[in-house]
């Protein structure tokens, strides 16, 4: 049940210091805030900037770039946009909006590359005493000076379980979603919680079902802003549906058949479903 399409194809070496190698060209990936500096390869298909040395405008409160490693030995690096863009005819793009209209594997290092500057971005004093913090160099943390205090990028674990019961599966429909839109069941963990046990809590709080038979399916790193997407397959094993109202605003069985509007490509939740349908085609 492995899902590669999340995984960087190209081999991929992350690192935190490029090896100097003068006028060597690398992949720029330029964020103001979630939008991506781009460039236009035709009227759908865009990629990030690609030269030798920092693209950016020179001023003094220029951030640093991050080195995030080499994709199939080119260096990549993040780097936040402050001011003017560079010249030329570039766009600034959500990258949510960008998926299937790039190279998959510089997606997914753009994704690697937003959750590095928000954590950058959000943890330029300490948490604990309010100093200002600095950048390590052997490790990808801030550290405060004067507690020592160390501030690593954040993962935000999060579970996505699709409910079965025989050729069934259950789908639910949240407030935030369009009309007539579905989705596998979601949730954050807790403190002190497993992946498995957030699948029972969840499934038994926003639909009042009970599981079983657990199993580990496949994650997604998902950089909106820092989620780490783990999905299950759990089997049904009692109660009646009944919808909390709040986060579920309606939920029903399913037959590979008869699906509503679900989740594309981009997103685990789709592939989940599409693997669920296959398994259970007439």
């Amino acid at each position: 049940m492995e899902v590669s399409a999340f995984d960087i194809q190209r081999p991929f070496d992350p690192a935190l210091e490029p090896l100097p190698c003068a006028d060597e060209h690398g992949w720029w990936f330029l964020f103001r805030q979630r939008d991506l500096l781009l460039r236009r390869l035709d009227e759908r298909r865009v990629e990030p900037l690609h030269g030798a040395g920092d693209p950016r405008p020179r001023h003094a409160d220029r951030p640093e770039p991050h080195f995030l490693g080499r994709l199939d030995g080119t260096p990549c690096f993040a780097a936040e946009l402050a001011g003017a863009a560079p010249g030329g005819e570039l766009i600034e793009r959500d990258l949510f909006r960008l998926h299937g209209r790039m190279d998959t594997d510089l997606f997914l290092l753009a994704g690697r590359a937003f959750q590095i500057l928000e954590w950058d971005r959000n943890h330029r004093f300490c948490g604990r005493c309010g100093t200002a913090t600095y950048r390590a160099e052997v490790q990808r943390v801030r550290v405060c000076p004067a507690c020592g205090y160390s501030q690593f990028p954040r993962l935000t674990p999060a579970m996505m379980a699709l409910v079965s019961r025989g050729r069934e599966l259950l789908l639910a429909s949240a407030p935030r979603f369009p009309e007539g839109f579905y989705s596998v069941l979601a949730g954050f963990t807790e403190p002190g919680e497993t992946l498995e046990a957030c699948v029972r809590r969840e499934v038994r709080e926003e639909v009042g079902l009970e599981v079983a038979n657990i199993r580990y399916f496949a994650s997604q790193s998902w950089p909106f802003p820092h989620s780490l997407m783990v999905a299950f397959i759990a089997d049904y094993a009692g109660g009646e549906i009944q919808v909390d109202g709040e986060e579920i605003l309606h939920a029903d069985w399913f037959t590979p058949e008869n699906l509503p509007q679900v989740p594309g490509e981009m997103s685990i939740a789709g592939h989940l479903i599409r693997w669920f349908v296959n398994q259970h085609r007439q």
